[in-house]
């Protein structure tokens, strides 16, 4: 389990701290939403080590990883922006998430499994210029696949993509998150991919997290 308890923070100026506190089981999406402004992309910089609490425990499976930095984390974030570099290949997009020192042989082997099981293997070698926007964020789940990192943090993911990207994206997540039994942490405005995806749902208001 992924566990906030009362983590506090103020961004400078700000008369009154965010105190979050929330739990996502392993195996389920966790849905995050509130206005604009509300603090959505603060609770995510928290969770993934941008920014750091004044008070409070963040806990994995009984462990505090509130003090580890974003690259000793066990997170992964998935934005809007795809975040690809258009001149590679998915392929070699896919690879920048292989750990360091990993054999040619097998991190290609390990890139070659991840595209297939986005359902993309075909298009390894295409660059990303010329791939559609759910092709791109199913090039960035594959990334996601090979960093085998338990906790997946996804802002807005889904934006800008058309309805039926929208709809077979978002199944693609629900099923990587249990197969992988990820905790996943999604923020959204959109009702429908909170409905569709999330086992659990809180609301941002006046700085807390409230169960919805």
């Amino acid at each position: 389990m992924l566990r906030a308890d009362d983590l506090v923070f103020a961004h400078p100026g700000q008369t009154s701290p965010y105190h979050f506190s929330l739990s996502a089981e392993a195996g389920e999406v966790t849905a995050i939403s509130g206005a604009s402004g509300s603090g959505k992309s603060t609770l995510l910089d928290l969770l993934a080590g941008f920014l750091s609490p004044s008070a409070g425990t963040l806990l994995l499976d009984g462990t505090d990883i509130a003090a580890l930095p974003p690259e000793k984390r066990p997170v992964s974030l998935l934005l809007q922006a795809d975040n690809l570099f258009d001149h590679l290949t998915a392929a070699d997009n896919v690879a920048l998430g292989l750990p360091k020192g990993i054999d040619k042989g097998t991190g290609k082997e390990k890139v070659r499994a991840a595209l297939a099981e986005v359902g993309l293997g075909e298009f390894a070698d295409k660059p990303a210029s010329t791939l559609s926007g759910g092709q791109k964020q199913r090039v960035a789940l594959a990334r996601t696949l090979l960093r085998d990192r338990p906790v997946l943090l996804l802002d807005e993911p889904f934006s800008a993509l058309d309805d039926e990207t929208r709809r077979t994206t978002r199944d693609l997540v629900a099923e990587l998150t249990r197969r992988h039994g990820w905790h996943t942490v999604l923020v959204s405005h959109h009702a429908d991919d909170i409905a569709a995806l999330a086992q659990r749902h809180y609301r941002l208001s006046d700085g807390r997290l409230i169960a919805a």
